[in-house]
């Protein structure tokens, strides 16, 4: 009976042992699988940033960059109200003249369909 209580115990001590062991492999496992899918996440992550930057710089490469545009569309608008304003300053004498001479100049005529 000695004897059967010496292996029983081994066989448990042994069986302890294997589910350490396996408690083990899995906790490696969990770990690896762990530092694997922080890797591929570091990795997605490079390759979409560089994506990004290759994306942007193609898009200023073709259209230009934004404030570019809009310094542009500034100052063709300030051009255009430059002329205009000056067009008016040249021409404003002319015009006014011209109206006050359509005002004050009336020649009293009859109208044509006046009967006798």
């Amino acid at each position: 009976m000695a004897s059967q209580t010496t292996g029983i115990q081994q066989l448990l001590g042994a069986e302890k042992r294997a589910a350490e062991k396996v408690a083990e492999a899995r906790k490696r496992k969990a770990r690896r699988l762990k530092q694997a899918k922080e890797e591929a996440q570091a990795e997605i992550d490079a390759y979409k940033a560089q994506r990004e930057k290759q994306y942007r710089e193609h898009e200023n490469s073709i259209l230009g960059s934004r404030g570019d545009m809009e310094a542009q569309i500034d100052k063709t608008t300030r051009r255009k109200i430059d002329e205009l304003n000056s067009n008016v300053k040249k021409h404003q004498d002319a015009a006014l003249s011209q109206l006050l001479k359509l005002v004050y100049d009336i020649n009293p005529e009859l109208h044509q369909n006046y009967r006798m």
